[in-house]
This record gives C-alpha cells, structure tokens and sequence, in this order.
C-alpha cells in the first residue's frame, strides 16, 4: 500500500509520496537517519503536487480551518485532483499521512480517504519540513522564512483578537485589583486611625467601620471645634443621630493631644486617598459584577460574581474552568493543603475557593463534604453552560441554585429533591416559550411597521392625486377663461362688422 503525506506550509498545501518504505522500514529509528541525509530521503519521498497560497489572507484561512480540525474547499479539491481515484465500493489502495489527527478524521468522513497520523508519519513530515525549500524549484531562498513570519504574526494577532473567552482576562484583572485594593484599604484605614487616634483616641471605639471613619475625621478635623453645629453632617453619615451626639460630646471631654495645622492638613489629606480608594473599589465591584453577567451569567446566578470571578481567575480562563472535573473544581485553590495530605497521607481537603460560597457555611458539619461535592458539580455545568452557549441566559443558574437549595433541605429536614432531568427540561421548555413569544412579538412589530409603511404610502398617493386633481382644475379653469375671452373678443368683432354694415 502507498502513502501520500500532506503537509501544510506557510506558502501552500504540498502532497508527497513516499514509495519504496521497505528500504528503511517501517521504523522511527531508521526514518530519523534517513532525515538528514537528502540524497537518500529524496529517493523515498517525492513531491506530487503543490498548491501555493493566493494571498496572505488565504494561507491565514487555510491554516486556521487545519488548526481547528475542519477540511476547506480548496484542500478537498486539491486531495480529489491529485490523490488516485477510488471507485465507489472498493476499498483505496492508499493512505494519506498526516500532522494532525483532527484533520485526518475530517478527511475520511468527507472523502473516504484512510489518514494515518503516528510517529512514522511525523518523521516523514520533519524530513519533508527540512528539505521543503529544495523539493519547490521556484522557490527562492528566504522567501519561506518571511512567509512564516508573516503568518505567525498574522495567526497570533488572530487569535489574540478572537478569544474564545469571551475576554474574561478583564475579569481576572479585576478581581485580583479587588484583592489587592481590599488589602491596601484595610491597611491604609488601620493607618488612618491610628494616626488621628494621637488627636482623638475616643472616636474608634464609637466608629468602627474604617470607611466611616475616614469620613468622620474629615469632616471633624480639629476636635476642638467640634460643636452641636457638626451634628447634622455627622448624622448623615453615621445614619445614626445618637452616635454624631455621643461623638459631639466625646470631643469636648477628649483625651488626645492637639495637632499642629499641618500635621492636620497631612491627616486630612490621606483619609481623603483612602475615601477615594473606597469609592473607586465599589465602582470596580460595580464593573465586576456587570462583566460577570454578560461573560458567566449561569456561574454568577448560582454561586456569586466575586466566588465565580475567583474560580476564573484560579483556572485561568473560563474555558479551562469548564474543562476541569467537578472534582478539580471542589478543591480548586486548597492545592497546597491537598499536596501536604498526600505527602502526609492525612485527609484531603473537602473544599477550596467554593468555600467561601454562602451554601457551605449554612449546611452542618457533617454535611459540608457533601454540599461542596454537589455545588462543585453545580459550578462544573454552569461553568460549561456559559463557555459553549451560543446565547447568554441565567435561566440555567438559576434552577441550579433551586437545586442546592433543595439539597440543602434534603439534608436537613430529608425533603426529596427534584431529578436534574427534569429540571433542565423545565429550563428548556420555559426557554422555548420565551423564543416563541420573542418571535411573535417580533413579528407582530414587523406587521405594524408594514401597516404604517402602507398607510403612510396611501397617504402619499392620495395627495399626489389630489394635487394632480388640483392642477388640472386650474388648468380647466384656465382654458375656461381663456376660451370665455376668445369669445368675448369674436362677439365685438361680429358687433364692429355689423355696426360698419349699418353704417355703410
């Protein structure tokens, strides 16, 4: 049996056959010694055909539609035209060799043309990779380099360009950024309070909220112009009329030492950084949860934007969560703690990031194994769901959370839970209705633009009609007058002849 290889280049699609296998055998060993040495590789493979590329954008489809495993046009007509033609019925008496196994498989359902792709194969094809410049005869020396470079950079900027991820790399920027901003102003208020302690010791044990706090002492700044005219500014902040009161009042007995104005103006100044820095992460928080709905909608309906946001960012993609078993999902971010039982052989950790989910911190001790298990593969469909759904729904999370729900209540109070079967179909079937009375409605504003277009259009024509009917009176009415005065004028001409008659 012959085999023909198929390789794919920067410059076109080259089709080779290899006759005469039985000289190096069908063995990797001696493929790789035969490789380097041309005159003898060159004897065993030869070039058939060669199909170039017609332009850049040509060879960047073509090697796009090989990446992802799919047969274009030009390819079928360039394997029918060359490869021998097998009769229907009969079984070819030739395989094609290949690089990649996608391709092979696509080949044989369209054509029925038997693809191999193993390590003698790939040996073939680094040989025919080698030596490609010298089997194309026009070819001139460096033009294949800038032709890959080319494509390289035109394939990377393409797939940068399409993420398959919904560019959900802005969501893992954000919730790192929310992480990291957490921390600063955590640390930055610790800062602030104990810094205006040194003015008024007594204000942290009133306020306890940092973001409160900042507040407060900049609206108080010097503590001993505190008076019953701050109360109303203090009220609003606090919501609590009581408190501005009691911080009115621990003012004017305050302990603490005064400051000079510019060590005021300094503290002032930060606790203003750190309202800012406060107020810039509840808008990030805003952004996240906004991304999260139109990147995971299913994922952030179930289990919360900042948990689902965190597993993202820990698989680093949307994409690689879905691929990932509920079971790697479970644990996901307790990797340390899961090597450290290995190692140890102890008991392995039952939850990681999911944790922090508010099902786990409301099922019992004994229980919470369990409920992980079971959101972790929740999180696993929903996640699935939102990567390869054509359109964004939080029809599904949504159900999946009535079903944890359900198992919490299972759990506790022994209540049956319903099938997931069913409920998917629930999903399905309330999913139909909507597209069927989306369709309708649709319809429905089409025919009403329909009857204003043919109403508006019969307007039209009717006072086309009566503008051309007008036209036509003036001008009847003006032969009228016309023809009126023609007469007039006839009958004094008849007057003046008859007159002249008499007279005569």
């Amino acid at each position: 049996m012959s085999m023909y290889l198929l390789y794919e280049s920067s410059s076109g699609y080259g089709l080779f056959e290899a006759h005469g296998l039985d000289e190096i055998g069908q063995n990797t060993e001696a493929v790789r010694s035969s490789v380097s040495d041309l005159d003898r590789f060159g004897r065993v493979v030869q070039l058939t055909a060669f199909h170039p590329s017609e332009s850049a954008l040509d060879a960047l489809n073509q090697i796009n539609a090989v990446s992802e495993g799919y047969m274009s046009d030009e390819l079928r007509s360039f394997l029918e035209l060359n490869l021998p033609k097998v009769k229907e019925g009969k079984t070819p008496k030739f395989s094609l060799g290949v690089s990649e196994p996608k391709i092979g498989s696509c080949i044989f359902e369209a054509t029925k043309i038997p693809c191999q792709s193993n390590e003698f194969v790939h040996e073939l094809l680094r040989g025919v990779r080698q030596h490609f410049p010298r089997f194309i005869k026009d070819l001139k020396s460096g033009d294949l380099e800038k032709a890959q470079l080319g494509l390289a950079h035109s394939y990377s900027r393409a797939k940068v360009k399409f993420n398959v991820n919904r560019v959900d790399n802005m969501v893992i920027q954000a919730i790192f950024l929310l992480d990291t901003l957490d921390k600063d102003i955590n640390s930055f208020a610790m800062r602030v309070r104990e810094w205006y302690s040194w003015h008024f010791p007594e204000l942290v044990k009133i306020v306890n909220d940092n973001y409160l706090y900042a507040r407060v002492s900049k609206v108080i700044e010097d503590k001993s112009k505190l008076s019953e005219e701050h109360i109303p500014m203090l009220t609003e902040i606090l919501g609590d009329e009581d408190k501005a009161k009691e911080v009115v009042e621990a003012g004017k007995a305050s302990m603490g030492q005064d400051l000079s104005p510019v060590d005021l103006i300094n503290v002032q100044s930060f606790a203003q950084r750190v309202m800012d820095l406060a107020d810039y992460r509840k808008k990030l928080y805003d952004y996240l949860v906004a991304k999260m709905s139109d990147i995971a909608p299913n994922l952030a309906a179930l289990i919360g934007e900042m948990v689902g946001a965190r597993l993202i960012s820990h698989a680093g993609s949307l994409t690689n969560l879905a691929k990932c078993p509920s079971s790697t999902l479970q644990i996901l971010g307790a990797e340390k703690a899961l090597f450290r039982a290995l190692k140890t052989r102890g008991n392995t950790p039952k939850y990681g990031l999911i944790f922090h989910s508010s099902f786990i911190g409301r099922a019992s001790a004994k229980n919470k194994g369990r409920i992980a298990r079971y959101l972790a593969n929740k999180c696993s469909v929903a996640s699935r769901i939102d990567c390869f759904a054509d359109s964004s729904t939080t029809a599904f999370g949504e159900k999946l959370r009535e079903q944890v729900e359900e198992r919490l209540e299972f759990y506790d109070k022994g209540v049956a839970p319903r099938k997931n079967v069913d409920v998917m179909k629930e999903v399905l079937e309330s999913l139909e209705k909507k597209d069927e009375g989306e369709a309708k409605a649709v319809e429905a504003s089409e025919k009403k633009k329909k009857k204003e277009k043919r109403k508006t259009e019969d307007k039209d024509e009717e006072e086309e009609e009566g503008e051309k009917s007008k036209k036509k009176k003036k001008k009847s009415k003006a032969v009228e007058e016309e023809l009126t005065k023609d007469n007039g004028h006839s009958k004094k001409k008849k007057k003046k002849k008859t007159k002249s008659q008499d007279d005569e």
